[in-house]
Order: structure tokens, then C-alpha cells, then sequence
């Protein structure tokens, strides 16, 4: 049997910023069960009344509130690392570029701390790195056929503890982190203990205050 609470909850999943919105403790729910009170009782097919829906969104929100507290379970480094220059190039997936990818392995000096992130799609073929080698991964691509390039990026990454890997919800609440912020994501990459995210660097204060405020909640 669908109920008010089922129908109140379909419509706020539906909306990551009303979501996000009570997370963050930031709603009046008698306002907004008003803006609600026409969709839940024309999808319930009769009259709801709103003190229901205040009653449905509070109890909703507790739910989210828990779920948010469960990240707790894993560790967050004080330490954010923000790497600048890098380039986001897209390369469409054929058999000879894998034979060229050994090479774009050589041109990083890790010792120097420089990175590299090749990611494998489908499809097609993203390499992150450091911008001043864009040059010379063109001249190994050449003759692939070259789907997007990106310039002027900010690597940003966060240290966790291993228990990332069995917490639902990190990854959730570092992008929503940033989209407060209406920053763009150009790639999430992911290892055991770290979460990096290449952005745009004209977005870079914004997105280290925004993760530096997560790390000290």
C-alpha cells in the first residue's frame, strides 16, 4: 500500500538539492510541505493533509541525518593535497592507443611528485596529467583520434582510512560538497584510501575550503 510518507519520499530522492537542503537542516517543512501538498495528494488520488506531509518530511530527514552519521565509521586525513597544471584528455578506445599508453607512462617524473591517471571507459581512453606534457602525449596519440581535451585543471585529493571502501555515502558527500558549491566535476577517481577529483582551477579555493570544512565536521 502506498502511503504519504512513500509518495513524500519518491518526490524528495527525486531532488538531490531538497535532499541535500535537509541534511543540512536548512528547511522549513511547514513551507515546504505547502509546495508539496499538490503532488503528494494528486499522486495519492485523494486530499493529504499537510501536517502528514510535515510529519513525513521530518521523519524522512532523521533517516537521512542517520545515514549521514554513518560515515563516521572511517577516518578523513586533516590532509588535503592540491596538485595545479594538469590537462584532461579524451582518446577514443582502439587496440593501437593501448600500445601507446605504455609510453605515456614515461613521461611522468613521480619522484618529483608529478601523477598519473589513465582511466579506461567502454569506449574511450582519459589520461590526467601534468599540462606541461601535453605536447609530447600528443605527439604519442598521434594518429588516435582525440574526443576532448581539457586545460588549466586542479587535482584535489582526500586521504581516508580503508573503511571507505565499506561506507555507503562518502563519495555522495564530497560531490555534494562541491555542487553547494556549483563546482564542476571533469573526472572522480578513487583508490583504496583516497578520493581525488579533477576541477577546473578557477574553481580550486572554493573546492579546498569546501573539503577542508568536510574534514573538520
Amino acid at each position: 500500500m502506498v502511503t504519504a510518507s512513500h509518495v513524500v519520499k519518491r518526490i524528495v530522492d527525486a531532488r538531490p538539492a531538497l535532499q541535500d537542503a535537509m541534511i543540512e537542516d536548512i528547511v522549513n517543512y511547514a513551507s515546504l510541505a505547502g509546495k508539496l501538498e499538490p503532488m503528494v495528494s494528486a499522486e495519492m488520488g485523494q486530499e493529504v493533509k499537510r501536517s502528514a506531509i510535515v510529519m513525513a518530511l521530518r521523519r524522512y530527514s532523521e533517516t537521512l541525518n542517520r545515514k549521514t552519521q554513518s560515515t563516521d565509521a572511517f577516518k578523513i586525513s586533516k590532509e588535503i593535497v592540491m596538485r595545479t597544471d594538469i590537462c584532461d584528455v579524451s582518446i577514443l578506445k582502439t587496440p593501437s592507443a593501448f600500445d601507446k599508453i605504455k609510453d605515456v607512462y614515461d613521461l611522468v617524473n613521480y619522484e618529483k611528485g608529478e601523477t598519473l591517471n589513465v582511466i579506461h571507459g567502454n569506449q574511450e581512453i582519459t589520461i590526467v596529467i601534468p599540462q606541461k606534457h601535453i605536447d609530447s602525449l600528443m605527439t604519442i596519440l598521434k594518429g588516435e583520434k582525440v574526443l576532448n581535451t581539457e586545460r588549466d585543471l586542479v587535482s584535489i585529493s582526500i586521504n581516508l582510512s580503508k573503511e571507505f571502501l565499506y561506507t555507503p555515502g562518502i563519495l555522495s558527500l564530497a560531490t555534494r560538497k562541491l555542487a553547494w558549491e556549483n563546482i564542476n566535476i571533469f573526472e572522480n577517481i578513487s583508490t583504496m584510501t583516497e578520493l581525488i577529483f579533477i576541477i577546473s582551477e578557477k574553481d580550486a579555493v572554493r573546492a579546498y575550503n569546501a573539503f577542508q570544512e568536510m574534514v573538520n565536521e
